[in-house]
């Protein structure tokens, strides 16, 4: 028996072009917007303090959107080349002691020195492998970004409890850039082969975008 074709109207193929114009230009629309305000407030930070006779702008009388960045960026390298002969790390160590007799100020600067020591130093092992847990009660699954095993007195306590336990990230929809710590028992992990990348999407789009996934193919006994 042969299927009879469905015909679509006019006016479905009319919405239908309209959505697929919208998911082509949407992402490429939004993407440009947010580098172009970035830009922007990068622009808006850094110019007021570059001398008059060095801002291009002067001589060419037009903006040039990241020129703000650019001598940011080439400013925050040179400090790091200081930072790493004998001299700069003198007046490194200068600084830091001063910042660490100040009461209020000393707790403050620790917290942000280590985040970024942690984030810039670590990152090539932080977020790389993605898991589901059993969240918030079993049976129910919730996928985690995989940050790495406890370490410090965490570790500690958790070898005195007979537990090998790692850190991952709990992520809620459609904003992961919020969430929650957990220890999870590694054996309570189900690891997953889809990259960080494509968890992103599936969280953000709430669960609508999922990546593409080709399963092993069994090995035929011999």
């Amino acid at each position: 028996m042969t299927e009879i074709p469905v015909k679509i109207s006019f006016a479905a193929r009319l919405r239908n072009s309209f959505l697929t114009g919208v998911l082509i230009l949407a992402p490429v629309t939004i993407t440009m917007w947010l580098v172009w305000s970035f830009l922007q407030w990068a622009d808006s930070w850094v110019k007021p303090y570059i001398p008059a006779r060095y801002d291009p702008e002067q001589y060419f009388d037009v903006a040039i959107p990241g020129f703000g960045l650019l001598i940011a960026v080439v400013g925050i390298t040179l400090i790091g080349f200081l930072g790493n002969n004998l001299i700069g790390k003198w007046i490194v160590g200068v600084g830091e002691s001063i910042l660490n007799r100040m009461p209020l100020v000393r707790p403050i600067y620790k917290s942000i020195k280590q985040l970024f020591e942690s984030v810039l130093k670590e990152h090539a092992n932080s977020f790389k492998k993605v898991g589901l847990i059993e969240f918030p009660s079993p049976g129910t699954w919730a996928m985690v970004f995989v940050a790495s095993e406890a370490k410090g007195e965490l570790a500690h306590r958790f070898n005195e409890m007979g537990q090998e336990m790692v850190a991952v990230f709990l992520p809620p929809t459609p904003v992961p850039t919020a969430g929650f710590l957990l220890f999870v028992p590694k054996d309570k992990i189900v690891m997953l082969d889809m990259t960080p990348e494509d968890a992103a999407k599936l969280l953000i789009s709430g669960g609508l975008v999922a990546p593409d996934f080709t399963p092993p193919k069994a090995i035929a006994p011999v």
